[in-house]
């Protein structure tokens, strides 16, 4: 592995246009080279799209119908070109050395697959205050078991598969229970390396009714780790 091994990145996009360009300076402004910027728009009806293409060449902006983020991460997927694939919604944001960091830890240790680091949550500036009141938001920094914290060899995820396109809420949750079953080597870094955005609008506030997924997702793989004996 060496400093011109490429990384893509893949931002999905729905309706973010106030806060998409601050989503791709963060990768921009990697310490880290280099990286491909994957935009994939899921049927934004707001200006997403012009801020994608204000990027340039920086950027390779894809539209779709909106079929939902685990859609949209599996067409950036189609697209990639890199040895390793990194994820950041687009209302997160990276710190500059996220991927030197989590790139560092793959030469250190070859046989890893996957590696994660922490996550801080902040709340949106623009968020009226009485709306502010009523988001949780912890000031500690946790592990991120999100996609914005993640970095993955190619090979490796595709050992674990796309995801699947069936759960509105819970999609990469069922992705890691499918990399815990097959055993990938994963390391949680404890280094701070994305902050995530809670605001009105937040899949999982917004989504609410689909948080019965995760029980579904549990009980799939039970069924599926019985079957094998």
């Amino acid at each position: 592995m060496t400093g011109s091994t490429l990384v893509s990145v893949i931002i999905p996009a729905y309706n973010c246009d106030r806060y998409l360009a601050q989503a791709i300076e963060s990768v921009l402004n990697q310490t880290y080279q280099p990286i491909e910027i994957i935009v994939i728009d899921d049927g934004s009806t707001d200006n997403s799209a012009e801020v994608a293409k204000s990027f340039g060449a920086a950027v390779q902006y894809c539209f779709q119908v909106n079929s939902g983020s685990a859609a949209a991460r599996n067409r950036g997927i189609e697209l990639a070109k890199g040895d390793f694939f990194a994820f950041l919604d687009g209302d997160d944001v990276w710190v500059e050395d996220k991927l030197t960091r989590q790139m560092a830890a793959f030469a250190n240790n070859p046989n890893l697959d996957i590696v994660f680091g922490y996550v801080q949550q902040f709340i949106s500036p623009e968020i009226p205050e009485n709306l502010k009141a009523k988001l949780h938001c912890p000031t500690e920094l946790m592990p991120g078991h999100i996609p914005s914290a993640l970095l993955v060899k190619r090979e490796s995820f595709f050992r674990v598969g796309l995801f699947e396109t069936q759960w509105k809420l819970a999609e990469f949750a069922s992705w890691q229970v499918r990399v815990t079953e097959l055993g990938l080597q994963t390391l949680m870094l404890p280094d701070l390396v994305a902050k995530r955005r809670l605001h009105e609008t937040n899949k999982g506030i917004q989504q609410r009714q689909y948080q019965t997924e995760y029980v579904q997702i549990l009980k799939a793989s039970l069924d599926r780790r019985r079957a094998r004996g």
